[in-house]
């Protein structure tokens, strides 16, 4: 199976994360840009800062590599507007598609009323300027009833607000990657979460971000239903070598 249609090439690393310079942190990501291009992967997925610079190498190269970017990225606890606004300046660099973080703590707290007006909100934007638009819900942090909830949630704004045309432009997607869990615990996509997400999210669309070590691990996950994989490895994922990586 080619599952380069799948694949989500990811960098979302800050200069200090990475414990580089940030001139040293722009060629990795420039790196990862062009490797996405000769790789044919479906996008290319960095933080907002970088979203010009991949403009510019994917129109140079001619390539036809998506653009996504992550908005309120790892918390998702900024407030709506700030979201928003975060969002709008992505899209005027060039984004095709933004991965919001959900504010899984103000639905775990119960301010439901709160999650359900952002992901109306960026939903709107994103479909309103063509983009697709995922919703990060951060499963290493929610239990199992939690996850479920949360995709039933976000599918029913949807669907309350939105046209069935919409729907595949719209996710749920597991991880950030960046959070952390104790005793070593998985903190991003796991075939149960998956599992749980595709079943209470449909018929919106999942992606697995994290998690995904092996070509074998991904042919599972696109087995399972899924539609996008995000890794910071997919070089490595898609010519079947191990990702050593955390993302």
């Amino acid at each position: 199976m080619d599952i380069r249609p799948f694949i989500d090439s990811t960098y979302l690393k800050t200069a200090s994360q990475a414990a580089l310079d940030e001139t040293q942190n722009q060629v990795v990501v420039e790196t990862f840009i062009r490797e996405a291009v000769e790789e044919r992967f479906k996008l290319i997925m960095i933080r907002p800062e970088m979203v010009a610079v991949a403009k510019k190498i994917i129109s140079e190269s001619e390539s036809n590599l998506l653009i996504g970017t992550v908005i309120d990225f790892p918390q998702g606890q900024l407030g709506i507007e700030e979201k928003l606004r975060e969002a709008n300046q992505a899209i005027v660099d060039g984004a095709d598609e933004l991965d919001f973080v959900c504010n899984y703590e103000a639905f775990k707290n119960g301010n439901v009323d709160l999650v359900k007006e952002e992901i109306f909100r960026g939903t709107q934007l994103a479909l309103d300027n063509n983009k697709i638009i995922k919703w990060i819900i951060e499963v290493a942090a929610l239990s199992d009833k939690q996850i479920i909830q949360l995709s039933t949630l976000i599918k029913n704004v949807v669907m309350a607000n939105f046209k069935e045309a919409d729907y595949a432009a719209v996710f749920v997607k597991s991880s950030t990657g960046f959070y952390q869990t104790q005793n070593n615990a998985p903190n991003g996509a796991t075939i149960p979460a998956v599992i749980m997400m595709i079943e209470n999210a449909s018929p919106l669309s999942v992606k697995a971000a994290g998690g995904v070590r092996t070509y074998e691990d991904a042919v599972e996950m696109i087995k399972l239903g899924v539609k996008r994989i995000g890794t910071s490895a997919a070089k490595a994922i898609v010519n079947g070598e191990k990702n050593q990586n955390e993302y």
